[in-house]
């Protein structure tokens, strides 16, 4: 029988930049409430609507739908400044904010966590060139803090001038920062920080609780993505937060009991930004810059150039296993649109042993070691931005598409063949799936 799904998770299941944006706000349409579960402002998610384009860092994708309610749950970590200056862009296009609310329990972003990022990556930089790649936005620190229990949440903004100023004291002493800043000086950003975040911040899990029971239908938005979670990523070259389906739940306080269906969101290549391993990479290659000036790879947040290769179904298997994934939306399918030829790494071998790999090893050791094993496929040289359903695409496109899915063991529910909305072809709804 067919029931409509209430509680669906999106996320990335790669290196992040899959495009998840779009998907979110495409989604969002059918949802009640949109919530954000992890990750800050290092987060970049683009979404054109009506000829506009919008970057959201820390703003869920879904708040072009005035309509909707936006949560920013507890995992995510906030820096107001960055997040006031989100909303006045917002603003500035006629859009209202009033239906964005933000978790009490999300930690904030200081100056000394921006100071501390860059001081270690200058440090790793030195020591032994091993550089993570971050954005430099203080996340890293933040989440550090949050886990040493040393955070300062945005329920504490709004406590007595005594209390908090004993906590910040307490962080400047303990940090050793008081020859970088005073007590004053904290304690007036903290008085700013609570300013911007006054007209949004509540108890977000009474609101989702409260949502829950009356039948309200939720879609969950990660940041970043499966191979930079902290614990299932490329470590050391991850993000600092749970960008894999758990985080949503633990990033909310929506347990997974309650969730109905996992939605990856894959490119159909692959890229990467930042340093750390990457197999299937087409560095200084003449394929690889064209992948990269056809898809307009460039970071959302840093402007920074993407890495691009091939896609590559190792990952692509990871991604769903470790995300109990349902489906896939696959992005970015006509950027391929003009290549005769398109490799698929189906498994890597090891350089020096000869030995076969066809799941990701946690040693980035051996990662390094590995070398994809590819197998072509004819490309379709035919332009897929105006299709309107997937039988519609060329056979050859559909037959990549299929290959994929047989590759990583997951339907592809979704496909996007261009930035706007009416330019994805919905093979099966999110929402609406078949259940026993």
């Amino acid at each position: 029988m067919m029931m409509m799904m209430t509680h669906l998770i999106v996320v990335g299941a790669q290196w992040g930049d899959e495009g998840k944006a779009k998907v979110v706000d495409q989604l969002a349409e059918f949802a009640d409430m949109v919530v954000r579960s992890q990750g800050g402002s290092n987060a970049g998610h683009t979404v054109k609507f009506k000829g506009e384009t919008f970057k959201f860092h820390h703003l869920p994708s879904g708040l072009l739908y005035e309509e909707k309610a936006c949560v920013i749950g507890p995992g995510v970590v906030l820096a107001p400044h960055f997040l006031k200056e989100e909303l006045d862009s917002i603003h500035a296009k006629g859009y209202s904010t009033k239906n964005l609310k933000i978790s009490d329990r999300c930690h904030i972003t200081f100056p000394y966590h921006v100071a501390q990022d860059k001081q270690q990556e200058t440090l790793r930089s030195s020591h032994n060139g091993s550089k993570i790649g971050t954005t430099g936005k203080g996340i890293g620190p933040t989440y550090m803090d949050k886990v040493g229990r040393m955070g300062i949440r945005v329920a504490d903004l709004f406590e007595s001038e005594i209390t908090l100023k004993t906590q910040l004291q307490t962080i400047l002493t303990q940090k050793e920062l008081t020859e970088l800043f005073t007590l004053e000086t904290l304690y007036t950003l903290a008085l700013e920080y609570k300013a911007i975040l006054a007209p949004y911040a509540c108890d977000t899990l009474a609101l989702l609780q409260d949502a829950l029971k009356a039948g309200k239908q939720l879609l969950f938005e990660g940041a970043q993505g499966t191979l930079l979670d902290v614990d299932f990523g490329t470590y050391p070259f991850v993000t600092s937060s749970n960008a894999t389906a758990g985080g949503a739940c633990t990033g909310t306080g929506v347990g997974p009991s309650k969730i109905d269906a996992t939605l990856g969101v894959m490119k159909a290549y692959l890229t990467r930004v930042g340093e750390g391993p990457f197999p299937t990479e087409l560095s200084d290659t003449v394929v690889g810059e064209r992948i990269c000036e056809i898809g307009v790879e460039y970071g959302t947040t840093t402007g920074r150039k993407r890495r691009v290769g091939w896609f590559d179904a190792v990952i692509a298997r990871f991604g769903v296993e470790v995300n109990g994934l349902d489906g896939i939306a696959l992005t970015k399918l006509d950027v391929l649109d003009s290549f005769e030829t398109i490799d698929v790494c189906t498994g890597y071998v090891h350089v020096e042993t000869g030995a076969h790999y066809d799941r990701l090893p946690t040693s980035l050791a051996t990662l390094s070691q590995l070398k994809p094993v590819y197998e072509t496929h004819q490309g379709w040289l035919a332009d897929t931005t105006a299709c309107q359903t997937f039988e519609a695409l060329p056979p050859n496109c559909q037959a990549y598409v299929k290959r994929l899915e047989v590759l990583m063991d997951c339907p592809v529910w979704m496909v996007s063949v261009g930035p706007d909305r009416e330019q994805t072809l919905m093979r099966r709804h999110p929402f609406a799936l078949e259940k026993v």
